[in-house]
């Protein structure tokens, strides 16, 4: 059991970070209006979060432009239009997936762009491309961090492997990504100590984005903390990919530095997330996203079983188990 000191205490390295445009693009390929793109910004300041991610450096090669909307690509120029100078606290994150970016092409000098932090996203196959893309945006001055994808179904020996590669590039850092749901708060706490042998060799930071589809995106998230894990993912209303992810309103609840403020994220929720679920957005959890959880399995076929509005749940159980 955690000692209360470490859930109660308030801790300066602690980062959270937005991935409200960026996960929950995913329900709705990110086609979301200026307005709601500028309140999220405004909303993030008042609450005090410390990094803003807008979306996805898609590859305009893979990605139609047409099919999706401009967070899906978050060229420099669109960001700008929303933050300005962005003269603030509030750092500004885009994320680039190993494979599905051309970042050689897209993502130019920190100098010239209102981008402060590049997060790499990447399966355990993949870490010597995503070795490769981290060098290069540290290269041209940004911040830098890696999300290990689909970690509940790694190797420990695998992940130990790739955490020892990542942390001799230059990422602030390496994150546990429960990208299926499919984690236990007591699991959490075995692979948090699993990265943090290697990030205290290497004084890196650990972070964590966790998915609801067994309602347990923030107990997860809290339990990481509790193990020392700083950079913390959450999305206001939940909103997100499949079951959605750690909500946000959640988490500035429960973190004690006075910095972080409730109050404006309780607000957004209420005017623009909510509201979204009226005009058919749909994400959260539900039967279909519990199943894909238990059985620790990507949640692509119930993403499938939603939105053909399927209500046969144990003949899809039965699809999942065979």
């Amino acid at each position: 059991m955690k000692e209360i000191t470490k859930l109660m205490e308030s801790r300066s390295d602690i980062r959270v970070v937005d991935a409200t445009l960026r996960d929950g693009g995913l329900v709705n390929d990110f086609h979301f209006t200026d307005e709601f793109v500028r309140e999220l910004y405004l909303t993030n300041l008042r609450a005090g979060v410390d990094y803003m991610e807008f979306g996805y450096k898609a590859s305009r090669e893979l990605f139609d432009e047409q099919s999706f909307g401009k967070w899906k690509f978050c060229n420099d120029e669109d960001i700008r239009s929303i933050v300005g100078d962005n003269n603030t606290d509030l750092k500004i994150s885009v994320m680039a997936d190993v494979g599905r970016c051309d970042y050689v092409r897209d993502i130019g000098n920190k100098s010239d762009s209102p981008v402060d932090l590049v997060r790499i996203a990447t399966y355990l196959n993949t870490i010597p491309a995503a070795v490769e893309m981290i060098e290069y945006v540290a290269a041209r001055g940004y911040e830098t961090t890696c999300n290990i994808m689909a970690i509940s179904n790694a190797q420990e020996r695998d992940v130990e492997a790739a955490l020892e590669m990542l942390a001799q590039t230059p990422i602030q850092a390496v994150y546990i990504v429960d990208s299926y749901g499919a984690l236990y708060p007591e699991q959490i706490a075995r692979i948090v100590d699993c990265f943090m042998n290697v990030a205290v060799k290497y004084g890196k930071k650990l972070g964590i984005h966790a998915h609801n589809n067994q309602q347990l995106a923030f107990a997860n998230t809290i339990e990481a903390v509790g193990d020392g894990v700083d950079w913390l993912d959450a999305t206001y209303g939940t909103l997100g990919r499949g079951a959605g992810n750690c909500a946000m309103e959640l988490l500035l609840g429960f973190l004690k530095n006075p910095k972080y403020q409730i109050y404006p994220a309780i607000q957004f929720v209420e005017r623009y997330v909510m509201p979204l679920r009226k005009e058919g957005v749909v994400w959260g959890y539900d039967l279909q996203y519990l199943m894909s959880g238990l059985l620790n399995q990507h949640p692509r076929a119930a993403i499938q079983f939603t939105k053909d509005q399927r209500t046969d749940y144990a003949e899809f159980y039965k699809e999942l188990i065979n």
